[in-house]
């Protein structure tokens, strides 16, 4: 009997083969002949492209001086005996600011009157002589010499005259000049002389900053005024109360940078500054800067393919997405800036990136409203896009 079974085990297990390479076939052909099903659309969250202007506020902080400052000094020199104002006092047109010893000039004054005086006589009694000359030559009882003479000496008498008059007038405005009055209204803002002092002509004694006009002073680096362009309205605030503000454009810039800070002295002229804004006062100026147009997408939307970043392009009408190559400007904590890559209209997914693969076919989940950050210097986002109906 065992051997018997022996014979037969061969052949058995041929059959066996034979039935499981039939049962293989049939099922390879029932495959080919099945329809392979649709694979799932994956779901993901989608945004619509847009594009922008990247703006950035450059801010810097600086001071409110005088537009105009005028520094007032005596005519002629002289002992500073009186100066009645200090730094911050509101002068008015005409005010005495200082006040010279004036004995010099009142005893030449004094000269002057006297001289004044002795030319008159000499204008009278060359008048006289000349009087009775011109009689005396119509008679015929006096002769051309001396009537020339009487003539010549009226004449130089009269010149003598005007002489002394001019000198009264010099002297009485030089005594006037020891007096130094303001020829505008204004606010002191230095004092560079103090009584008792002997001063030149032409050595300023305060310094007046004048009430028609404020600017806001700013140093500035060059590489800011490289990317300064046209005339915009620049926003001014005060330090500490940033409500107070006013608006102003760039009134003059030096022509030459700081030796110490390597820094241009920007001179801001201010439209309508409010009263608070007084001299000094620390200010902040704001600067818009916009940029030509730009992408910003989510942050949650870069990937990477390779060593570059890359974003999922949905395919609107085939509903799959394919990796596109970006060049990023710049990165904020929410937000990434595209400067080539992405036109607007286009939808890029924003969530759901990571399991995803060349031409997979995806759906478009509604869009979840949030209280998201606005950026004050980037434009917005994106949109999200309309989910397929």
């Amino acid at each position: 009997m065992m051997q018997l079974s022996k014979r037969l085990r061969p052949a058995d297990a041929s059959v066996v083969r034979s039935a499981a390479l039939a049962a293989l076939m049939l099922t390879l052909a029932a495959c080919q002949n099945e329809k392979a099903a649709p694979a799932e659309a994956r779901p993901v969250r989608v945004v619509t492209v847009e594009a922008g202007k990247l703006a950035n506020d450059i801010r810097l902080s600086g001071e409110i001086r005088a537009e105009k400052n005028v520094g007032l000094a005596f005519r002629i020199g002289g002992r500073v005996v009186e100066r009645p104002v200090n730094v911050g006092d509101n002068i008015k047109a005409g005010q005495v600011i200082a006040r010279l010893a004036p004995t010099i000039e009142q005893n030449a004054l004094s000269a002057a009157k006297a001289a004044l005086e002795a030319a008159r006589g000499e204008v009278d009694t060359a008048r006289s002589t000349f009087v009775r000359q011109e009689r005396l030559m119509a008679q015929g009882f006096t002769t051309r010499p001396r009537f020339d003479q009487a003539l010549k000496a009226q004449e130089s008498a009269q010149a003598q005259l005007e002489n002394a008059e001019a000198q009264v007038e010099l002297a009485q405005d030089r005594l006037g000049f020891t007096e130094l009055r303001a020829a505008i209204a204004g606010v002191v803002t230095a004092r560079n002389v103090e009584p008792g002092e002997v001063v030149q002509p032409g050595q300023v004694v305060v310094q007046l900053a004048r009430e028609d006009g404020r600017d806001a002073v700013f140093n500035v680096p060059a590489r800011l005024l490289e990317t300064q362009t046209g005339d915009g309205a620049i926003r001014v605030a005060l330090a500490d109360a940033p409500s107070v503000s006013a608006f102003g454009r760039v009134r003059e810039v030096a022509p030459q940078a700081d030796p110490v800070t390597r820094t241009f002295q920007v001179r801001v002229g201010l439209q309508d500054p409010p009263e608070a804004m007084r001299l000094g006062s620390t200010v902040v100026g704001t600067l818009e800067l916009t940029s030509d147009a730009v992408v910003s997408i989510p942050a949650s939307a870069l990937t990477q393919q390779g060593l570059s970043p890359a974003v999922w392009v949905v395919d609107p009408k085939q509903s799959t997405v394919s990796l596109r190559n970006v060049d990023i400007l710049r990165f904020d904590p929410d937000h990434v800036v595209i400067s080539q890559g992405l036109e607007p209209g286009e939808i890029i997914v924003s969530g759901g990136i990571q399991a995803l693969h060349l031409g997979q076919r995806v759906r478009q989940l509604p869009p979840v409203a949030h209280a998201g950050r606005t950026a004050a210097a980037l434009p917005p986002a994106g949109r999200p896009a309309a989910s397929p109906s």
